[in-house]
């Protein structure tokens, strides 16, 4: 029996579980299983290999994409660049990190990108924010992070710092917070979405609710939305095909 699994904490708001047990069946692939496994602290990593001798792959979500890897042996050149990975694959030479985040949002967000979309707002400075900066940053688009806690360096801002006027020039939004996030629907993230128009497009990580409030906020004026689920589903099939590489 083959074990993959999923790290993070908490992990009642992923799909991830649901998503591998239903391709399993569906594919008739035999002799797998795919466990949730909510680690408190990342300090409890090594002892969850060691319990779980059979274990060929993991997923990593919040809050352990950036604090994992200081565990791990192997790092892709995207990982190295990133400085986060939401995807570990365990041989015999070690523990191999790889960001599957990456092709999942780029794939999942360039459909819906519109030709004036040049400028950029990112939500947030974690994990998932560090692979978001990657796509844009090959995308040509030009982008500032805004975080609570890192605003006073190059390149971030304070929400405090956004105005109305802000987001004339800023067509692009994109949360890469918990904000919204099941079982806390109610919150969202704190941006004019008075200055949104159909010329915005809205993206969110998020995939539990389906519709977050940052993304009904952004349809009550008129913006392009579109949310993390198809992103969930191509970063997992991504992590699928690393595992099962020889």
């Amino acid at each position: 029996m083959k074990t993959y699994g999923l790290i993070g904490f908490p992990l009642t708001h992923s799909f991830s579980k649901k998503y591998f047990t239903e391709k399993f069946e569906k594919e008739s692939i035999a002799d797998v299983v795919f466990h949730n496994f909510p680690l408190a602290a990342i300090s409890e990593f090594p002892q969850l290999l060691r319990s779980n001798p059979t274990l060929q792959g993991l997923n990593v979500t919040i809050p352990y994409k950036e604090q994992v890897l200081q565990y791990l042996d192997h790092l892709s050149e995207e990982v190295k660049e990133t400085r986060a990975a939401n995807c570990i694959k365990i041989g015999k030479e070690g523990l191999f990190a790889y960001n599957t985040d990456i092709v999942g949002f780029r794939d999942s967000f360039v459909k819906k990108l519109m030709p004036g979309n040049k400028k950029a707002l990112i939500l947030g400075s974690g994990g998932s924010s560090k692979a978001v900066q990657y796509v844009l940053d090959k995308q040509g688009i030009d982008f500032l992070v805004v975080s609570r806690a890192m605003g006073n360096k190059p390149g971030f801002i304070h929400y405090n710092q956004l105005s109305k006027e802000m987001l004339n020039d800023f067509t692009v939004i994109i949360n890469c917070t918990p904000l919204g996030m099941s079982p806390d629907e109610s919150s969202f993230p704190d941006i004019p979405y008075s200055g949104l128009t159909p010329n915005h497009y809205l993206f969110d990580l998020v995939y539990n609710p389906a519709k977050t409030q940052f993304l009904k906020k952004g349809e009550e004026n008129g913006a392009v939305t579109e949310n993390g689920y198809e992103m969930l589903k191509l970063q997992a099939e991504a992590s699928w095909k690393i595992w099962n590489e020889e």
